[in-house]
Formats: structure tokens, sequence, C-alpha cells
């Protein structure tokens, strides 16, 4: 590539997905080089931080004015594995094939990477000087709990953060279609994670001889409660902006829908109304919990006396460990053993101070679209930066057809994005850099 690289963030994209970053193992060093070399090239200052050999995180500092202070753009380059998964393209060569940049990352998040990298070369090249620095942070290890990335950098070089107030990240800014209107939802906070171990036990026996309603069976009865029961709703703070803008815009039967998704009496219902869309809204009101991992007898021929699941929860803003052990308890009974193996708290309530700004943006881009903050089910490196009082907005803006299934296309078998929602997303973030907040 030449020096036009910001002009073509599309073709960006599709060198990062030719560097294989699956996580496990990660190896991000050769995708770190290769950005690397993008900056310097370009004349903007980088430094090179790892907690572990070939798992490099890359800081580059892009000078301002001294009249903001620094924006933080942070994206992670290691990506989930394609492992069992039917491709109709090779994962890791980014073609392009009719309008779309095909790969493993395409979405999460080597195309947000190619944005905030094209906006920041474009910033350079044309002798822009934003109002405060920008701070360009590319991460190793999101997809793997981050402690070879953000967790690391803000545990072991915090300083390096020093003044930023806001940061720009995952995810958010995609379009969400409604009714036939186009929404942008702005991700502004997450929840957290709150895994977690269930345990059952019983007599343990010969498999020649069966015990009836042992360990194994309480297991399968755990499961199916798990599977049958929500635990309760609530309704916090982003949620309900949210729903309360769609309802406004939609109007009629569906905005009545929205609105009464809102009264805890009545959410389940609606939701179970919904059908197949209730699962974007499902977790944003409910603590969730999802079975993932089986432990039982390392034998056949053995019943075992004691099997576990573990579970990975996710509690919404403003829950704790001890509210999510209390609802799931009312599901599961007395019997079950509960321990919790990891809790990551969330971001705090939201600083709205830049929401505005950035839903200007989007407007100015696509007037016919409707900006909605967001509350992320899953979640991100946010979490660590909000340690150090960072507001993080998911802002990597898509404009997408009205039948693309983003959701259902990240992590998943041909993984793709449209060559024009990556243009619009540069765009969007360079407008974005213009529009740092004073503050």
């Amino acid at each position: 590539m030449n020096d036009a690289t910001y002009k073509r963030p599309a073709e960006l994209l599709q060198r990062l997905i030719q560097f294989d970053t699956t996580n496990p193992p990660g190896n991000e060093a050769e995708i770190m080089a290769y950005i690397n070399g993008l900056l310097t090239k370009a004349g903007i200052s980088t430094q090179i931080l790892s907690k572990a050999p070939n798992r490099p995180n890359l800081i580059a500092r892009l000078p301002g004015r001294g009249e903001a202070p620094p924006l933080l753009l942070q994206g992670h380059v290691d990506v989930v594995t394609t492992q069992g998964q039917a491709w109709q393209v090779p994962p890791f060569e980014g073609r392009l094939v009719d309008g779309y940049v095909w790969g493993r990352g395409a979405l999460d998040m080597k195309g947000g990477v190619a944005m905030m990298l094209a906006a920041v070369l474009r910033t350079q090249a044309e002798g822009l000087t934003p109002p405060g620095d920008i701070l360009l942070a590319i991460l190793s290890d999101e997809e793997a709990g981050s402690d070879m990335g953000a967790k690391f950098l803000v545990e072991e070089h915090p300083d390096l953060f020093q003044g930023v107030r806001y940061a720009i990240g995952e995810f958010g800014g995609f379009t969400l279609y409604v009714e036939g209107k186009r929404f942008y939802p702005i991700q502004v906070t997450e929840k957290q994670i709150c895994w977690m171990k269930a345990t059952v036990r019983g007599p343990a026996g010969h498999g020649s001889r069966p015990i009836r309603g042992g360990a194994i069976a309480k297991l399968g009865e755990l499961l199916l409660k798990l599977d049958r029961h929500r635990l309760p709703a609530h309704i916090t703070p982003v949620p309900r902006q949210m729903f309360e803008t769609m309802a406004e815009a939609l109007g009629g039967p569906t905005g009545m829908t929205m609105r009464q998704l809102l009264q805890p009496h009545l959410t389940d219902n609606i939701l179970d109304m919904m059908g197949d869309r209730a699962r974007l809204f499902d977790a944003m009101l409910h603590n969730t919990v999802s079975p993932t991992i089986l432990h039982g007898s390392d034998k056949i021929n053995v019943i075992p006396a004691e099997v576990s699941v573990e579970l990975d929860g996710r509690l919404l803003p403003g829950q704790t460990p001890e509210d999510m052990l209390r609802e799931l308890r009312a599901i599961v009974g007395e019997d079950v053993t509960l321990e919790v193996l990891r809790h990551d708290p969330g971001p705090d309530a939201p600083d709205m101070g830049w929401f505005d700004d950035l839903a200007r943006v989007l407007k100015e881009l696509d007037p016919e679209g409707i900006p909605l903050p967001y509350l992320q089910v899953g979640v991100t490196d946010a979490r660590f930066f909000a340690r150090l009082g960072i507001q993080t907005y998911g802002f990597l803006p898509l404009k997408l057809p009205p039948d693309f299934d983003f959701a259902s296309t990240i992590h998943a078998a041909n993984e793709r994005v449209p060559v024009e929602a990556i243009e619009f997303g540069a765009e969007a973030i360079y407008r974005a850099i213009q529009r740092m907040p004073r503050g």
C-alpha cells in the first residue's frame, strides 16, 4: 500500500484479515509490526508494550493543540476461532466478493481497527491538528479476557492514559432496522462478567448398576430449570432511554410494544410475543446465565458422586454477584452449590457528555438514521479503561443493508462486511476526531 492507505480502508481491512490472529494463541506480533510500519512511515510516534512474547500492544500518539483532553481510540486485533465452521471462502484471505470484505475479524474487530487507522492516518496526512492528542491503542487478547492487552496496560502502564476522559472502541454504531426505520445504537455501557460453577452431588457407583436420581439426573434437572426460566426483569437507565426513543420514532402498535417492555410485570410476556427479535432485547433487560462447560466422571464405568456445570453469567449495570446468586438460587433450589469463579465489574453509570456530538456525526452522514444509547450485553475492553475513569463509546459506525444480519454474522462462518460500510465508518470516526470534547 502507498501513502494514501487511509483513502482505502476496505483494502486495509483485507490486509489485516490476512494475519491469522486466532486467540488462543493470538500471535499478534506480525500484525502489530505491520500496523507499526504504517504509522511510523506516516510520521506518527509509536511504542510497543508486551506482557508476554508475541503478545504485544501498540500505542501511538498524534499530538493535538492542547485545547482538549486526549482522546483514546482503542481496538483489538485478535479474533475467535474458525474451527468447525463451514466457510464459503477461506477465512484468512481477506477476499473481496460482491462488494463485501470476507474473513474472520471483518466485524469483530479488524474492521473497526481499519476504520480507526484510516481516520488517524487521514488526520496526519491532511495536516490537521486535532484539539487534543489522539491516542491510538491497538490491543492483543481481548477475545480471551484481555490479560495480555487492555488489562495489562491499565494495571501496569496507567500513566499512558493520563488525562483521557473519553474513548472510542467497540461495539456500536451498526444499523438496526425496525419497521423500516434505521437506528444506530451507540454503546455507552456494558454488562459485567459473572462466571460461576454450579455443583450437584449424589451417590457414586459402578456404571453397570444404574443409580436413579443421582448427580447426573440432578444436573439434568438443573439444566432444564435454567432453560425454562428467565431471571427477573430489570429496567436500567440506558435500555429505558433506548426503548423510549425507539417507541417515539416508531409510534403505533410497535411503539406501544416497546414501551410495554419497560414495565417489568409485562417484560417477559412481551419478549415471548416478539419471537426471534426478542434475542436482541432479552439480555438487555435481565441478568443472564448460559451453561457452557460440563464436568463429570473421567471414567466411563464410574457413576460420579459430583458433577458440575460452568455458567457464563452476565450482570446488568448496578447489579452484584450477590444479586445473581440470589436470583439463581430461586430457580435452581437449595441442593445446588453455587460458586462465583470470576467477576469483572463493569463501567459505572455512563458519562453521556459526548453522546450528542457522536449522534450528530451519524445524522450528518445518514439524515434518516436515529442514534440511540445502547447497553452492550457482552463485554469489551471498555471495562478495564473504565477503571481509569475513561468513558468508552462503542462507535464503529456501519451503515448496513436491511437484509444483513449483523448480530448473527459476528464470530460465525462467513463473517463479512460491506466495503461501503467500512468507508462510512472511517468517515464517521474522522469527523468525531475533529469534534473532541473540550471539557
